[in-house]
């Protein structure tokens, strides 16, 4: 009986010590101990262990010569090791696919885009997404034991209990099919499907300007608009997986038609769709994001104008969610956050003037770390967020 409670004991210190090491990367074996409230023998014993598996790493801290006189040697600094797991980050626009494999330290080791019309070619779309995965996986050289499995990120209200999608008005070719399904199908290997702007939030979360951040709120702005919430630490999605469909709020009422079937909704003024059919009618001819951030870049007024009213909108439509949530953090990311400040500080004069003051001043508004990365990297970290229980069960095995 001994054995067996010194054995669960050791799989238990394994994965909690794996689990904060992925939270918090760089911590000294004294900090662990602490956080964990472990002593240091175990500590080395579960790192030994680790470190033998090649799944943690560890290296002495970085010091400046007179620091490094001061205090000796300096303390080892232990984190998960990054080739120990990967994932596949499928990150699906309205009109893109991009695939990524990222390993345990959030970087992206290869990855493939694509223009697609995903909204009405679904199926051709997962063939896309399979075929795109498969060249960044050769590209990378990874081994197939070595990867967590798949996430997905979609432009759509996702119930993650149940893997369906609420795509009326949204994605009008998706309705009734099941992606996580026909992606694993095509993929052999687990497959879990989010939002894609909870997938960024996942991905800032972890890895980019939310990090250690417990209540947060990241908003998408591309040819949709959403807000992924991380509250408590973790990601909130609502009942049904609605939560942050803030692109489909009245923005002006009685507006232009939205897709979604409601007048003046924000992404009809808003999402870079809107924008760029803003400039067209003003006479520059279509412009893709690339060119009119191109267009910022040599100073076209009418561009900043756009990107300037957009943000406005933006900001007023975000005061209630700062209001009603007073996080700490607002990140703002998607395609549309490469203008800067041309976009972020219309967002933040809108919230300093509509929303109340303590929410108001406790709210820092950035741009996101993964710029338009995060989707793909917040989707792969759906998987890389279970990399401690699935290397621990690598272990025990």
């Amino acid at each position: 009986m001994s054995d067996v409670l010194g054995s669960g004991f050791r799989e238990s210190n394994r994965l909690r010590v794996l689990e904060l090491l992925l939270r918090h990367p760089s911590c000294s074996r004294a900090e662990l101990g602490r956080r964990l409230g472990l002593s240091r023998a175990t500590v080395t014993a579960v790192l030994t262990e680790l470190e033998r598996a090649g799944m943690v790493s560890q290296q002495s801290e970085e010091l400046g010569d007179d620091r490094r006189k001061a205090i000796g040697r300096p303390p080892l600094q232990v984190s998960l090791a990054p080739t120990a797991a990967y994932a596949v980050g499928l990150d699906f626009g309205h009109r893109h696919i991009r695939a990524a494999v990222c390993d345990l330290g959030g970087n992206i080791v290869a990855q493939r885009w694509i223009e697609s019309e995903v909204d009405e070619q679904p199926f051709a779309s997962f063939d896309q997404a399979q075929v795109l995965a498969s060249e960044a996986l050769a590209e990378a050289g990874v081994e197939p034991g070595r990867v967590i499995g798949a996430g997905v990120g979609l432009p759509a209200p996702v119930d993650v209990v149940t893997g369906t999608l609420n795509a009326e008005g949204i994605l009008p070719g998706w309705e009734g099919i099941v992606p996580a399904a026909e992606l694993a199908s095509r993929l052999g290997m687990p497959v879990q499907v989010e939002n894609d702007a909870n997938a960024g939030a996942i991905g800032e979360h972890l890895f980019g300007a939310g990090r250690g951040v417990a209540d947060m709120v990241y908003v998408q702005l591309a040819a949709g608009i959403g807000v992924g919430m991380i509250l408590g630490g973790r990601p909130f999605r609502g009942a049904v997986g609605v939560a942050g469909e803030i692109g489909h709020t009245t923005a002006v009422p009685g507006g232009r038609l939205c897709r979604c079937g409601n007048r003046g909704c924000l992404e009809t003024v808003a999402s870079s769709r809107a924008v760029a059919e803003l400039l067209e009618r003003s006479g520059r001819g279509p412009l893709s994001v690339a060119q009119m951030l191109e267009r910022l870049r040599v100073g076209d007024r009418g561009v900043e104008r756009a990107l300037a009213d957009a943000g406005q909108a933006v900001g007023v439509a975000l005061t209630a969610t700062v209001n009603l949530l007073n996080p700490s953090l607002l990140i703002i990311g998607g395609e549309l956050s490469e203008a800067g400040d041309v976009l972020l500080d219309p967002i933040r004069a809108a919230i300093e003037q509509s929303a109340i003051p303590p929410a108001a001043s406790a709210v820092q508004v950035v741009a996101a770390e993964l710029g338009t990365r995060a989707e793909a990297l917040g989707a792969a970290s759906i998987q890389l967020a279970r990399a401690p229980q699935a290397l621990a069960e690598r272990l025990a095995a």
